[in-house]
Protein backbone atom coordinates (compact mmCIF):
# COMPACT_ATOMS: atom_id res chain seq x y z
CA UNK A 1 0.00 0.00 0.00
CA UNK A 2 1.29 3.43 -0.94
CA UNK A 3 0.21 5.59 2.01
CA UNK A 4 2.67 7.41 4.21
CA UNK A 5 3.75 10.65 5.88
CA UNK A 6 7.10 12.16 4.93
CA UNK A 7 9.27 15.20 5.46
CA UNK A 8 10.64 14.83 1.90
CA UNK A 9 9.29 16.31 -1.33
CA UNK A 10 6.42 14.13 -2.56
CA UNK A 11 7.01 12.18 -5.77
CA UNK A 12 3.72 12.73 -7.61
CA UNK A 13 4.64 10.23 -10.34
CA UNK A 14 5.20 7.49 -7.73
CA UNK A 15 1.81 8.17 -6.15
CA UNK A 16 0.13 7.95 -9.54
CA UNK A 17 2.08 4.82 -10.48
CA UNK A 18 0.99 3.13 -7.24
CA UNK A 19 -2.61 3.03 -8.48
CA UNK A 20 -2.04 2.35 -12.18
CA UNK A 21 -3.60 -0.88 -13.43
CA UNK A 22 -4.66 -2.14 -16.86
CA UNK A 23 -8.30 -2.52 -15.78
CA UNK A 24 -8.56 1.14 -14.74
CA UNK A 25 -9.68 3.62 -17.36
CA UNK A 26 -9.52 6.65 -15.07
CA UNK A 27 -6.85 7.87 -12.69
CA UNK A 28 -7.52 11.05 -10.74
CA UNK A 29 -4.67 12.73 -8.88
CA UNK A 30 -5.18 15.40 -6.23
CA UNK A 31 -2.16 17.66 -5.89
CA UNK A 32 -2.69 19.89 -2.85
CA UNK A 33 -0.22 22.78 -2.80
CA UNK A 34 0.55 25.59 -0.39
CA UNK A 35 -1.17 28.76 -1.56
CA UNK A 36 -0.16 32.34 -0.78
CA UNK A 37 -3.35 33.42 0.99
CA UNK A 38 -5.97 32.28 3.50
CA UNK A 39 -8.87 34.13 5.07
CA UNK A 40 -7.92 37.39 3.39
CA UNK A 41 -4.33 37.30 4.69
CA UNK A 42 -1.10 36.78 2.79
CA UNK A 43 0.54 33.48 3.73
CA UNK A 44 4.33 33.23 3.45
CA UNK A 45 4.91 29.65 4.67
CA UNK A 46 3.41 26.68 6.53
CA UNK A 47 4.69 24.18 9.05
CA UNK A 48 2.96 20.79 9.20
CA UNK A 49 3.19 18.70 12.36
CA UNK A 50 1.90 15.16 12.75
CA UNK A 51 0.88 12.93 15.63
CA UNK A 52 3.39 10.06 15.98
CA UNK A 53 0.74 7.66 14.67
CA UNK A 54 -0.51 9.86 11.80
CA UNK A 55 0.88 7.44 9.23
CA UNK A 56 -1.04 4.56 10.80
CA UNK A 57 -4.24 6.64 10.61
CA UNK A 58 -3.54 7.43 6.95
CA UNK A 59 -2.81 3.79 6.05
CA UNK A 60 -5.97 2.58 7.83
CA UNK A 61 -8.09 5.20 6.08
CA UNK A 62 -6.71 4.25 2.65
CA UNK A 63 -7.25 0.54 3.42
CA UNK A 64 -10.86 1.25 4.49
CA UNK A 65 -11.58 3.12 1.25
CA UNK A 66 -10.03 0.34 -0.84
CA UNK A 67 -12.03 -2.34 1.00
CA UNK A 68 -15.28 -0.39 0.73
CA UNK A 69 -14.99 0.43 -2.98
CA UNK A 70 -12.61 -2.07 -4.55
CA UNK A 71 -10.76 0.87 -6.12
CA UNK A 72 -7.02 1.54 -6.00
CA UNK A 73 -5.88 4.37 -3.67
CA UNK A 74 -2.59 6.02 -2.72
CA UNK A 75 -1.83 9.05 -0.55
CA UNK A 76 1.25 10.83 0.76
CA UNK A 77 1.16 13.76 3.19
CA UNK A 78 4.16 15.94 3.81
CA UNK A 79 5.20 17.37 7.17
CA UNK A 80 7.78 19.97 8.14
CA UNK A 81 8.36 23.46 6.79
CA UNK A 82 6.78 24.06 3.39
CA UNK A 83 6.87 27.11 1.18
CA UNK A 84 4.37 28.53 -1.29
CA UNK A 85 3.90 26.10 -4.20
CA UNK A 86 5.12 23.01 -2.32
CA UNK A 87 2.87 19.94 -2.36
CA UNK A 88 1.43 19.09 1.05
CA UNK A 89 -0.78 16.19 -0.06
CA UNK A 90 -0.71 14.05 -3.17
CA UNK A 91 -3.43 11.42 -3.47
CA UNK A 92 -4.56 9.24 -6.35
CA UNK A 93 -7.44 6.93 -7.17
CA UNK A 94 -7.81 4.61 -10.12
CA UNK A 95 -11.14 3.19 -11.23
CA UNK A 96 -12.76 1.69 -14.29
CA UNK A 97 -14.66 4.94 -14.98
CA UNK A 98 -14.03 8.64 -14.31
CA UNK A 99 -17.18 9.32 -12.27
CA UNK A 100 -16.31 6.85 -9.55
CA UNK A 101 -12.67 8.01 -9.56
CA UNK A 102 -13.65 11.67 -9.08
CA UNK A 103 -16.10 10.81 -6.29
CA UNK A 104 -13.54 8.58 -4.59
CA UNK A 105 -10.74 11.16 -4.62
CA UNK A 106 -13.07 13.78 -3.13
CA UNK A 107 -14.08 11.40 -0.34
CA UNK A 108 -10.48 10.37 0.33
CA UNK A 109 -9.13 13.93 0.54
CA UNK A 110 -11.96 15.03 2.84
CA UNK A 111 -11.37 12.05 5.13
CA UNK A 112 -7.63 12.75 5.26
CA UNK A 113 -8.29 16.40 6.09
CA UNK A 114 -10.71 15.55 8.90
CA UNK A 115 -9.42 12.26 10.31
CA UNK A 116 -5.64 12.12 10.04
CA UNK A 117 -3.97 13.95 12.96
CA UNK A 118 -1.82 16.38 10.99
CA UNK A 119 -1.87 20.05 11.89
CA UNK A 120 -0.62 23.11 10.10
CA UNK A 121 0.72 26.40 11.36
CA UNK A 122 0.27 29.20 8.86
CA UNK A 123 2.80 32.03 8.89
CA UNK A 124 1.35 35.28 7.60
CA UNK A 125 3.16 38.19 5.95
CA UNK A 126 2.03 40.35 8.89
CA UNK A 127 4.28 38.31 11.20
CA UNK A 128 1.41 36.54 12.96
CA UNK A 129 0.65 32.85 12.73
CA UNK A 130 -2.21 30.45 13.45
CA UNK A 131 -2.66 26.70 13.95
CA UNK A 132 -5.25 24.90 11.83
CA UNK A 133 -6.69 21.43 12.46
CA UNK A 134 -5.99 21.12 16.16
CA UNK A 135 -9.51 19.74 16.65
CA UNK A 136 -8.50 16.28 15.40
Amino acid sequence: MHAYVTDETIDEAAVRAAVDAPDCGATVVFYGVIRNHDGGEDVRALDYSAHPEAERFLRELVAEEQAATGLRFAAVHRVGSLKIGDAALVAAVAAAHRGEAFAAIERLVERIKHEVPIWKRQHFASGSSEWVGLDR
